[in-house]
């Protein structure tokens, strides 16, 4: 009898041939995406970039060109540690084929992956960034003329538990003990310091007075759910015309939007002109948090229209304090946010930019960050909103931006064919029968089917 294949005392073949190996004919979405950057020769350019970084001799490093394409599959399969991206790489023979990486070949580890990445500086991975923008512009996507911007928080790989007094170095529980017998209550025990804990009126903690050892640079800040966590402050800038982000980078978490908002607008132009374009900055949209009058100076003097809401206050502004200049750029700002033109963009600024923030840090695993150090997780969420514009590039090149979304997409087009028959029938027999008039909602879908059919779902978008 033979054995089962889950028989662990079977005997297995000394010698197998090369042509009895298991081969997998590769995932359609990442056979799409491998003959885009073979096609612009991304990995050549990549590895162009890094060779100063490494060494001659000795052993064999992990190919730039393999690190990047490992980051870019956990992107699209929403993995966000470097652990489960290199078990799933390890695992499947679709990304082995996308890697380059035979069966008789170990894939890299998680460990090769932090090297990599620890040798690369922060700026050859924003130059990664721009060689992704230079394939949109020579597909006619990127413009850059109008901004989107705006910023979320992603939870740091440090733990509020974790957190010491900066003047003492006294853990939270040490603090509290002492609070205790400072209020009278002498050598207290866990549980006297958990109920004088629970009955304190003050229990906020601050960045002034705390921080954590295991990652100095995040800050204590409020998440999108309420949360109180150790985090960073992502911030992108899209570009209304294509929804490419144009400048992405990671801030301290509670820094000023309207102090970080100018290093966006410089960094997206240098983008722009890494990628090739000579298109200059011409507009930004963001939101209130933005709005700050010294800020909104720098704009003008700048050549950049703002469209920035203002905050809500008490009483008449003092302009005694600002110059004049300052006061004309307040009052531009304000006029081109009340217009038509500002009210359209600020609604689109909230529907381009947190669908990047949806696909990055949510469908693509981006949310929680598990490097330590600012620098360590701008160079991993670079890379992932390079994902992000490759996956831009293909919705436009070959109708699909996700692994998942090709699988369905067969499905997608029969329903849709099967929906603009009956549409046409029903028309038809409206045409057909003239007492009764077409109304015109009805109109109005079976044209959104037609747009349908055509990958247009609404009408391209421009700037005012």
């Amino acid at each position: 009898m033979a054995a089962s294949n889950f028989d662990t005392n079977a005997q297995g073949e000394l010698w197998i041939a090369c042509e009895q190996i298991a081969r997998s004919p590769g995932h359609p979405f990442y056979a799409r995406l491998n003959q885009v950057l073979r096609t612009e020769g991304f990995d050549r350019q990549i590895e162009a970039l890094c060779a100063p970084h490494y060494k001659a001799g000795g052993r064999p490093a992990l190919a730039a060109g393999v690190y990047v394409r490992m980051l870019l599959a956990g992107y699209f399969e929403g993995l966000d540690s470097q652990r489960a991206i290199a078990w799933r790489c390890a695992d499947s023979l679709a990304l082995r084929e996308f890697l380059g990486i035979a069966l008789s070949e170990r894939t890299p580890d998680h460990s090769s992956l932090t090297r990599i990445r620890q040798r690369l500086p922060l700026e050859v991975h924003e130059q990664m960034f721009a060689l992704v923008l230079a394939i949109a512009r020579k597909h006619k996507l990127l413009r850059g003329k109008t901004l989107l911007i705006d910023a979320t928080t992603l939870e740091a790989n440090a733990a509020m538990r974790s957190i010491v007094r900066r003047d003492t170095g006294e853990n939270w529980t040490q603090y509290i003990k002492r609070l205790a017998q400072a209020e009278g209550i002498e050598d207290p025990t866990a549980e006297d310091v958990a109920r004088y804990d629970q009955k304190r009126a003050d229990k906020k903690v601050g960045n002034e007075a705390w921080h954590s050892p295991s990652d100095p640079e995040a800050r204590i800040a409020k998440m999108k759910d309420g949360r109180t966590h150790l985090a960073y402050k992502a911030e992108h800038a899209v570009d209304l015309d294509s929804g490419l982000i144009v400048a992405a980078a990671i801030e301290p978490a509670g820094s000023s939007d309207a102090q970080t908002l100018p290093s966006r607008l410089v960094q997206a132009q240098v983008n722009l002109l890494r990628a090739g374009s000579e298109q200059q900055v011409e507009a930004a949209v963001a939101d209130k948090g933005y709005h700050k009058i010294e800020t909104l100076d720098w704009a003008r003097e700048h050549g950049v229209r703002t469209y920035l809401p203002e905050k809500k206050q008490r009483g008449r502004r003092d302009w005694s304090k600002y110059t004049s200049r300052q006061r004309r750029a307040h009052q531009l700002n304000r006029r081109r946010t009340k217009s038509k033109c500002g009210r359209r963009l600020l609604r689109r600024r909230g529907e381009l930019v947190e669908r990047s923030f949806a696909h990055v840090c949510e469908t693509g695993g981006g949310r929680r960050a598990w490097v330590r150090g600012t620098e360590n997780v701008a160079k991993y969420h670079l890379l992932r909103t390079l994902a992000f514009n490759l996956g831009v590039i293909l919705r436009a090149v070959c109708a699909v931006g996700k692994p998942k979304v090709l699988q369905d997409q067969l499905k997608g087009v029969i329903s849709t064919m099967i929906s603009m028959l009956r549409a046409a029938a029903a028309l038809i027999q409206r045409i057909i029968t003239p007492h009764r008039p077409i109304p015109r909602a009805f109109l109005s879908g079976f044209i959104r089917h037609c747009m349908l059919m055509k990958g247009r779902t609404t009408p391209s978008s421009t700037g005012c």
